[in-house]
């Protein structure tokens, strides 16, 4: 069979590339040509597009990048035609994918949605498109079935969080030979995740590097993300007590006691790797004005909105300052604190499914095209 899959993030490299090894297991012939990244690329298949010349983010940089959006979203047309899929697999990254899936549905094209768009969030109203533009729909948050199923009568399958694949499956680091490596000390380590884009970095870094002088006894460590250069981050590295690591994020995880998360997919892999975090945001003014009266949610961070509780602090605009970062990070820090965060952790690992969320996905795409 032929599959062509679109991921227009490091996160749908991450979770395609997973899933194309599953394909492969299901589907000995499977034929595959992507668009993705790096670790797609490193599964096999022919790679179209890297992710990172897709990446805009902003009504002002999705303005100014208009033309080179448009021409990607033709030539991608026109290379569907040419390769002629038994199926289109769309990952996330909904701006893109739901502009395709529309064309291809009309097209007779077989259109698959894994990692669906979290219109539960905002732009619910796009369950029409939804309902109209996609054959299959596999979620992967528990509370998105009822979301799709009871609430707007779409038949979707939950297969489970694939990051627990993702992070079940890494290879083991040794600690000593990582620390060693890396120019890191012996200090326990607190984790910075401030975001993949550009925006989103400069904004949360300086806020997140603001309290370092106030931990002497810990070391911060940036982990930089594989979409962007080092020399970006440099500005930032003004003090001793900061280093950096690019793309090596997991790794890191696996040996901080702590961390600051800026909001997004990396809430939950931080709690998945029963690191307590502190999860903190800061927009421009006018956006979050605009964000507050568009998503009516309880919570921003994954971690809370799959527990319907608040089991990570959120630090949100104003509230995301130096005082407020440092009073709860120590509170992290004390141990006696941390028993019931990490139960609390275990009991989200259990309701996002156990593993195999790719193998599962990936079983019920071959079921369906046979």
């Amino acid at each position: 069979m032929k599959y062509y899959i679109i991921a227009g993030e490091a996160s749908g490299d991450l979770h395609g590339s997973n899933l194309m090894k599953a394909l492969c297991q299901e589907d000995t012939t499977a034929n595959i040509r992507f668009w993705g990244g790096d670790l797609m690329q490193n599964v096999g298949g022919t790679l179209v597009k890297h992710y990172r010349d897709l990446s805009f983010m902003g009504f002002l940089e999705v303005v100014l990048n208009l033309k080179t959006i448009l021409n990607n979203i033709a030539f991608c047309k026109t290379d569907i035609e040419k390769f002629q899929p038994d199926v289109i697999i769309f990952i996330d990254y909904p701006g893109f994918n739901m502009r395709i899936a529309k064309w291809a549905k009309l097209k007779g094209i077989k259109t698959h949605y894994y990692i669906a768009p979290q219109i539960w969030a905002w732009k619910e109203s796009r369950i029409a498109e939804i309902k109209r533009d996609f054959d299959k729909l596999f979620v992967i948050l528990p509370f998105e079935k009822d979301f799709f199923e009871k609430k707007h009568h779409f038949p979707v399958e939950f297969v489970g969080h694939p990051l627990i694949d993702a992070i079940h499956n890494r290879e083991r680091i040794n600690e000593i030979a990582f620390r060693k490596e890396n120019n890191l000390s012996d200090k326990p380590i607190i984790a910075i995740l401030p975001g993949s884009r550009k925006q989103e970095i400069a904004k949360m870094l300086s806020v997140m590097l603001s309290i370092v002088d106030d931990f002497d006894d810990y070391q911060f460590v940036i982990a930089g993300a594989p979409s962007q250069e080092f020399s970006f981050y440099e500005q930032f590295l003004t003090n001793k007590n900061v280093k950096f690591i690019s793309n090596k994020t997991y790794d890191l995880l696996s040996i901080a006691v702590a961390a600051l998360v800026t909001s997004g997919t990396a809430t939950l892999e931080t709690a998945l790797f029963k690191v307590p975090e502190v999860v903190c945001y800061k927009g421009s003014w006018v956006s979050y004005q605009i964000a507050k009266r568009v998503i009516t949610l309880k919570y921003i961070s994954l971690v809370n909105l799959i527990m319907d509780a608040q089991v990570v602090t959120e630090l949100i605009q104003d509230e995301c300052n130096p005082k407020r970062i440092k009073e709860e990070l120590l509170k992290l820090l004390d141990i006696s604190n941390r028993n019931e965060l990490l139960a609390n952790y275990s009991a989200l690992e259990n309701k996002l499914g156990g593993i195999g969320a790719s193998s599962k996905t990936a079983k019920l795409i071959v079921k369906d095209l046979h």
